[in-house]
Formats: C-alpha cells, sequence, structure tokens
C-alpha cells in the first residue's frame, strides 16, 4: 500500500449498521470507507499479521469508486454496499490467493467463489483479501508456515485463537467492518473470545456450505463475525437463506435476522455449567465469567447450576473429526506428507484407520446425546458456559497440553468446552464478557435449542448491551 499512516478513522470502528446508514443517505461514500479500512489495515496489520492476503489499494479503490458510481446513477443500495471484506482463507475465491494456510497450496488461485462468497458480492461486499487462518483450519490457534502466526491485539506475544483467527484480530483492529468464519471445534467461537468480538456457530444449514464434498456434514459450519451482535445479526442476513444444492439448507430467508433483537427475558429459564460436569477450566476463566453470571437475573432470567449429560462427546468428536479429515486432507497426505504439519497427519491417519463400526458407533453416540440434551432443553431455554477453557496463551505454543495439572492427550482436548456444544447441531454465539487480571478477553457461551439461533442473538444482544465489555479496544489499534 502506497496510504500514509494516520491515527484511525472514527469510520473504522462504526458499526456496521450504522455504516449502512451513512452511505444509503449519501453522507460519506465507498471511496471515504475504503480509504479509512486501508489506512487502518497499514498501521496495525503488520503488527498482529490478520490479512495476509491483500489485492492492493489501486483495485480497492477503484472498486470503492465503482461502487459509488452505481448509487451515482440511481443504484438501490445493497446490504453491504462498498464494504471492504477479506475473506477467511480456507473459502475459496475467484481470481484470490487460497492457500489454507498450506504450503501445498501456497500459490493456488481458483477461479470461481464458495456460495457464501457469492453472496457477499451480490449484496455489495467489496473483498479485498483474505484473513489468516491454521494450516487446513486444523487447531485453535492461527499460525502456519505460509503466513506465520496471527497475534492477539490485546497482548502481541498472545494467540489470538482459531481457526478464524486472523479474522476475529481483524475485527478487534478495526480493520474490517465485517468478518466471516466457519466452525467446527470453535472455530467462530474460540477466536471471538480470545480477541473481545462476537462469533456465532449458527446451526447447520443455517448458511448453507457450498461446494461440499459432504453436503450431510453438520460438524462444520460457516457464520458472522463482527464487534457487535446487532452486526453478527445483520452479516446472516446476507450470508443465510436456502439453497436447493444444500441437502440440509434451513428453508427460512437470511432476512429474518433484520427483526429488532430486543426481548423481555422476565422468567426465562437459563442453566448455567462451569466446565460442562466434566471439562477442566482455568481458575481465570470461570473467575471473568462468574462474575457475568448475575446479568442475567438482572435481565429477569432464572438461572440455575446445571448441564445435560456430555458423556461421551470426547470419543464421538474424535471419530468424526478424523473421519472428516480423512476424507478432506488423505489426497493431500498421500502427495505431500512432508509439506503437512504432525497434529493434521495424525488426524488423518486416525481416520483412515476407522472402519464402518467405528462410525457407526459414534454417530448412535452422538444420537443419544442429543436426545439428552434435548430432554435439558425442555427445562431450561439456553445453556450458558465458558467458551474457552483457557486464557489467550503464548504465541509460541502450538497447542494448550495442560490445563490445571490435566494433560491434553491430543492437540484438540483443550476446546472440549466448544467441541461437546458443536456435536448437539445447537446454535451458540461467544460474546465478550470481560477480562483477567491481565487485560485478557474471555467470552461467554450461550447455547440455544434446535434451530432457534435468533434466539440466541436476542440473549446474547441483551448481555452484550447490558455490560459493554465489546465496547473495549486494543491499544495498538487506536493509538
Amino acid at each position: 500500500m502506497t496510504t500514509q499512516a494516520q491515527p484511525p478513522s472514527e469510520l473504522c470502528f462504526k458499526d456496521a449498521v450504522e455504516l449502512t446508514r451513512l452511505i444509503r443517505t449519501k453522507e460519506i461514500s465507498a471511496v471515504e470507507v475504503m480509504t479509512a479500512f486501508l489506512a487502518q489495515i497499514k498501521r496495525v496489520n503488520p503488527k498482529v499479521n490478520a490479512i495476509p492476503i491483500f489485492i492492493g489499494e489501486e483495485a480497492a479503490l477503484r472498486a470503492a469508486r465503482e461502487a459509488d458510481d452505481r448509487l451515482a446513477k440511481g443504484q438501490t443500495p445493497l446490504a453491504l454496499h462498498g464494504f471492504p471484506h477479506a475473506v477467511k482463507d480456507l473459502a475459496m475465491t475467484a481470481d484470490i490467493r487460497t492457500t489454507q494456510g498450506s504450503p501445498i497450496y501456497q500459490d493456488f488461485v481458483p477461479t470461481s467463489d464458495d456460495l457464501f462468497v457469492q453472496r457477499l458480492k451480490a449484496a455489495g461486499a467489496i473483498i479485498i483479501g483474505k484473513t489468516n487462518t491454521p494450516e487446513f483450519g486444523a487447531g485453535s490457534h492461527t499460525f502456519n508456515p505460509v503466513f506465520g502466526p496471527t497475534r492477539n491485539p490485546y497482548d502481541l506475544s498472545k494467540s489470538c485463537g482459531g481457526s478464524s483467527g486472523g479474522a476475529a484480530v481483524a475485527l478487534a483492529c478495526g480493520m474490517l467492518p465485517l468478518a466471516d468464519g466457519s466452525d467446527m471445534g470453535g472455530s467462530l467461537r474460540n477466536p471471538a473470545s480470545f480477541c473481545n468480538i462476537v462469533g456465532f456457530r449458527t446451526s447447520p444449514g443455517r448458511v448453507p456450505v457450498y461446494p461440499a464434498a459432504m453436503g450431510w456434514n453438520t460438524l462444520a459450519v460457516l457464520g458472522p463475525m463482527a464487534r457487535t451482535v446487532r452486526d453478527v445479526a445483520y452479516l446472516l442476513s446476507v450470508m443465510a437463506g436456502p439453497d436447493p444444492r444444500v441437502p440440509i439448507s434451513i428453508n427460512e430467508p437470511g432476512t429474518s435476522f433484520n427483526r429488532p433483537l430486543q426481548r423481555d427475558f422476565k422468567d426465562v429459564r437459563v442453566a448455567w455449567s462451569r466446565n460442562l460436569g466434566r471439562y477442566p477450566i482455568e481458575p481465570a476463566v470461570n473467575e471473568v465469567c462468574d462474575n457475568a453470571r448475575s446479568v442475567f437475573t438482572t435481565l429477569g432470567c432464572q438461572v440455575e447450576d446445571g448441564e445435560p449429560d456430555f458423556a461421551d462427546a470426547d470419543e464421538i468428536f474424535q471419530i468424526l473429526r478424523a473421519w472428516s479429515f480423512a476424507q478432506s486432507r488423505a489426497e493431500d497426505l498421500r502427495r505431500h506428507r512432508n509439506l503437512i504439519k504432525d497434529t493434521v497427519i495424525w488426524n488423518v491417519e486416525k481416520g483412515l484407520k476407522l472402519s464402518g463400526a467405528d462410525i457407526a458407533r459414534a454417530e448412535v453416540l452422538r444420537t443419544q446425546l442429543y436426545e439428552r440434551v434435548q430432554r435439558f432443553l425442555q427445562r431450561h431455554e439456553f445453556l450458558v458456559l465458558p467458551v474457552s477453557q483457557v486464557a489467550p496463551f503464548p504465541v509460541e505454543t502450538d497447542w494448550v497440553h495442560e490445563i490445571n495439572g490435566t494433560k491434553m492427550e491430543t492437540y484438540i482436548d483443550w476446546m472440549a468446552s466448544c467441541y461437546a456444544i458443536t456435536l448437539t447441531g445447537l446454535p451458540s454465539i461467544s460474546v465478550p464478557c470481560g477480562f483477567t487480571k491481565d487485560g485478557l478477553p474471555i467470552g461467554l457461551q450461550i447455547v440455544g435449542r434446535h434451530q432457534r439461533d435468533f434466539d440466541v442473538l436476542q440473549l446474547a444482544y441483551a448481555f452484550e448491551q447490558a455490560t459493554q465489555y465489546g465496547k473495549r479496544r486494543p491499544v495498538i489499534a487506536i493509538e
């Protein structure tokens, strides 16, 4: 970029909904918006490495001028008209590098867009690049051999989480107005927790995944990320909606998420869990989350201790995740073993060793788990618990090997508070909950009933409005 470094523009931290209004009323132009965000990227991105792939200032500003020209000619403003957007570097983006954080694909340039990228573009977004991710999105810590680590903006020596880590950091630093992410074992929720933003794991099929080799897969989902709950709902209104090519897509229009989020929560029953009854949680995490419990009482909720029985969750997730990795990465392993990190090799080989009986057992156990959770949620409308089991950890650490003296056997064990919820298929959100004594962000996870995504957004919005934790910005983004 050639833009001169400058203090951050107030546009960089405006809510996306407000930015849309300003563009629609022509109080600001798409060029002004793009210029502000490009300056912030130039100023902050070298410190955090959140957006490693960039189309260039000239191309970005040219697209913004074209957006302004369309408005001048009378085009009705679109939902994301002129918004700069960087897509997570796992999704296919036509004519923009998609590396998946792997040396195997470091020079790969797709010729077509994934479905949700098409929807972003159709809504007026300008794709300016890609956000960083772990190699093949494996692990909740964003580093890879192609671009290196993405750093936590609240403490550059710490991890930003993952795998949507670049997206979370870009939002926290005011480098993007909105961001997309994906989530299998916590990849929308963990980085949101680590970076003091909002990440929403939507119900499977809410945001259709296409193309996809396994169209019936419900483990991995796409979802929105933003600095506020309202902005998350706004982006979801663009990303969501049925597609007949996706067998599990939910037959409800994305526009349903444009409704007001206000709701009366008097006498709504909320189950409060500190550890899902089984997982080690760092004391600093529980301390921050426990301090937020009274907020739900203030909102009128009836808060009770409790959680469903998550027995067998670890076995189920390990099997189904390995099966998924074997399907998606076996050919890469066969051809390029020397270019793949050891944790991905382990996960693929574990999947290749599975039998049909193993997978069938996991599916049976998952069904039983779902039924237990459903019975529990007949008595409680929401389940609330910590997002992550640990606070942000040193960026040099490959993965969390121990929590409270309990050894983590694999690189995904420390994400259990998220992946156990993944198995239920229920919508779950990470919303800012406060900070540790060291100033590190902690997120709270709100889980709702089957396909009740909007209800989750409503409770998250009420909590956000009551606490305002998300308004605290990292110093490097505003100094």
